[in-house]
């Protein structure tokens, strides 16, 4: 029986063994990621200005995890999303995947990384083509990496569409022949064929009926635990963001303003659009619904990015601005273990700048609307009549992507 390492004891330098002190070295890591479109005018095409959709983000990717991003529509997620896989080139800022450095790569650099780094689109429909077969469709990375896999490029194929729950007869069939969801496994099983180590997934079920959603959830959860697959998920739907994420990133605006593990986030919100966000989230079980009190009402509409305001890009619907929100704009900082914000005036924490003085503006910048407490067992409402806000028909703030896929069931139409 061999000797078990203690793996406090020093070595014969004196020091503790690096795997004993750090934790494992991040899979991706972004550091002040900056993406600007310019807006160009005039027969000479001057540009005139930039929309700033991703304007300096920083964060991190363990192997093996999940980070959720989520935001309103317009805060540039989407746009980190094709950042990140290289499928936009960056403005300014650093993209490194394992300690390697892929900001700037050309199509022949990044030919070898296309392995390690897929993505999942939004729209299952769009994303596939019409005149393909799924099997042309599905091997086409082995064609492109030229790649041949053991036991022929039909057989792995095959084995793909089976690990994401279709029929492996199903191909020679063509994409119209099946549904929503069967078109988004079919987008799976081509992101999973080259075996990545990182898949960024855009909306992935959100262009889906709500009867299929869960099963795509799912199937992405139990893929990630039989593949060791570490996911970046871009979603507006807080309660699907909390059922797959282990962080999540909160975006507005082209910032991240809040960044923390699951549980504490939910449960300790400290950005007040954090707050805002899931204060709207609705609570289906009537049992649980005195549990939430009342609903936050940002009014008016997210900034522009070709001019976002100055300081804090959520002084102009924030109920807690002051002045120093307006002038200087607040770094992302660890106010807990694990858990970043970017607030001069946080919720659940210490106020960074107290005593300064609170913009006029914040007074009308949201309106609180007080949720009603359903008896039990709830009296059913008169039909076209509405007498009070309740609970569960509290709707997402962002309502980005909330498309009918129009297929009730997940079967094939042919």
């Amino acid at each position: 029986m061999s000797e078990t390492k203690d793996p406090t004891v020093l070595d014969k330098k004196g020091t503790i063994p690096e795997q004993a002190t750090s934790s494992p070295e991040p899979l991706l890591k972004v550091t002040g990621l900056v993406k600007h479109f310019p807006i160009k005018k005039g027969l000479l095409q001057r540009q005139t200005g930039a929309v700033k959709a991703v304007d300096g983000i920083d964060f991190e990717v363990r192997p093996g995890e999940t980070l959720g991003v989520v935001g309103e529509s317009g805060c540039g997620k989407s746009t980190m999303g094709r950042l990140i896989t290289r499928l936009l080139e960056p403005t300014g800022g650093t993209i490194e995947f394992e300690g390697k450095d892929i900001t700037h790569l050309g199509v022949s650099g990044m030919r070898p990384m296309r392995r390690d780094v897929q993505m999942i689109f939004q729209d299952p429909y769009g994303s596939l083509n019409p005149r393909h077969t799924v099997g042309s469709i599905v091997s086409a990375p082995f064609k492109l990496q030229g790649v041949e896999p053991e036991g022929g490029v039909k057989q792995e194929v095959q084995r793909l569409l089976g690990l994401v729950g279709l029929n492996p007869e199903h191909y020679n069939r063509y994409p119209h022949e099946f549904s929503g969801g069967q078109r988004q496994r079919i987008g799976i099983a081509r992101a999973l064929a080259l075996k990545p180590k990182l898949v960024v997934a855009d909306e992935p079920v959100s262009a889906l009926d709500v009867s299929v959603q869960a099963q795509v959830v799912n199937l992405m959860d139990d893929l990630q635990k039989e593949l060791g697959l570490t996911y970046v998920i871009i979603a507006h739907d807080l309660s699907v963001i909390r059922h797959v994420s282990d962080r999540i990133a909160v975006m507005y605006l082209g910032k991240i303003v809040e960044l923390a593990d699951r549980d504490s986030l939910y449960q300790s919100p400290m950005h007040p659009y954090t707050k805002a966000l899931l204060s709207a989230v609705p609570v289906p079980d009537p049992r649980r619904r005195g549990a939430k009190s009342e609903r936050i009402l940002l009014n008016g509409d997210v900034p522009s990015p070709i001019s976002p305001p100055s300081g804090c890009r959520f002084h102009t619907r924030c109920w807690k601005a002051t002045e120093v929100c307006k002038t200087q704009e607040p770094p992302l900082l660890t106010l807990k273990s694990g858990h970043q914000v970017a607030c001069h005036h946080p919720e659940n924490a210490s106020d960074q700048a107290p005593g300064d003085t609170v913009l006029e503006s914040a007074r009308d910048a949201v309106e609180i609307v007080a949720l009603k407490k359903e008896p039990e067992p709830a009296a059913p409402e008169a039909p076209g009549k509405i007498t009070e806000v309740s609970q569960g028909a509290a709707a997402a703030t962002d309502s980005e992507g909330a498309a009918d896929s129009g297929d009730a069931e997940d079967s094939p139409k042919g």
